[in-house]
């Protein structure tokens, strides 16, 4: 099978031919239709996650068609469309897999991290964390909900009620998160880059009530604001952009530094807290609500050989929407 591959951090992918993978127990093996590339890739790739499985094939947002099953899997057939998140493995006996918050677990392995992901052809999977697909959505259209869709709907869980929705950084996340947001009446500000002009026209085409740079003060205090840019700078800016009792949810897997900041941000009961990957139930609402919005995904397409331009293109936020390689 043709793959891209991460062979030392902070280099570029190489292409290769690699034997097709067989399918473990409990695993099922894949014919990749489509893979999204996600920020979290890039951290990956630039080393700002530690420790990866080298080599490496990235990609946790994979589009599927099962083509064989390991003997204990009955959850899947040959000729089923699957989708795979980040979370790729957890142990299962824990407490916290125990509890329904398998997205916690110690030993967890991710997608495209500890384990072969999607920038190839052909990927073997947990059967426990594949889902299907609705027909709605094309390879293509369905892969960024698959890490996208389902880590902003996680943070959109911990939003509560909040009726004055913030989104720090207007990428494939918050595309997706704004229009679940208008369809369940909430108000979107979508905040951006300060000279990202075609990005927060982007985000008023999908409904935001207000765009603007993130350093700009939104018309009216946020009940809730969700930052997905990996910038720490933007916690402090979100803080003071939300209403009394309002929380601030970092959605991203890496952030750079916090700033301090006066403790008069955070009094009057406002909230901070993170979102760390997802967990099945996350995967099984989400993949349910998108087609009812009905969530549309705005893509860029690149041949799976174009991996490293496409993750060019997100470092220097190039991309409206996602960007999908597709093999």
């Amino acid at each position: 099978m043709r793959a891209m591959v991460l062979r030392r951090t902070g280099a570029p992918l190489e292409a290769a031919d690699l034997p097709d993978p067989r399918p473990g127990p409990g695993q099922v093996l894949l014919r990749v239709l489509a893979c999204a590339v996600c920020r979290t890739d890039l951290h990956v790739v630039d080393g700002e996650l530690p420790d990866p499985k080298l080599p490496l094939i990235p990609g946790h947002e994979i589009v599927g068609r099962v083509v064989d099953v390991a003997p204990d899997v009955a959850r899947f057939a040959p000729g089923d469309r699957v989708g795979v998140p980040w979370l790729g493995w957890t142990c299962g006996d824990c407490a916290f897999c125990r509890a329904g918050r398998e997205n916690l677990c110690a030993e967890a392995r991710f997608t495209g991290y500890q384990i072969d992901g999607g920038y190839a052809e052909m990927a073997t999977a947990d059967a426990r964390y594949c889902f299907p697909v609705d027909a709605a959505y094309s390879d293509a259209e369905a892969a960024p909900l698959l890490c996208a869709g389902l880590i902003g709907y996680r943070a959109f869980r911990f939003a509560g009620a909040a009726r004055r929705l913030g989104l720090y950084g207007f990428g494939a996340a918050a595309h997706i998160l704004a229009q679940v947001a208008g369809h369940l009446g909430r108000e979107v500000y979508a905040f951006t880059r300060p000279d990202d002009v075609e990005g927060q026209d982007f985000a008023r085409g999908l409904g935001a009530r207000w765009a603007g740079p993130s350093d700009a003060p939104p018309p009216e205090p946020l009940d809730a604001a969700l930052i997905f840019a990996p910038d720490g700078r933007l916690l402090p800016a979100a803080l003071a952009a939300t209403e009394r009792g309002g929380t601030v949810v970092c959605a991203g897997i890496h952030m750079s530094d916090i700033p301090s900041f006066p403790y008069r941000l955070l009094w009057e009961e406002r909230s901070v807290r993170s979102v760390a990957n997802l967990t099945r139930r996350d995967a099984e609402e989400f993949l349910a609500l998108a087609p009812r919005v009905p969530v549309r995904t705005h893509v860029e397409i690149f041949h799976l050989d174009e991996a490293n331009t496409a993750l060019d293109r997100l470092r220097s936020g190039r991309i409206t929407g996602a960007a999908v390689l597709v093999p």
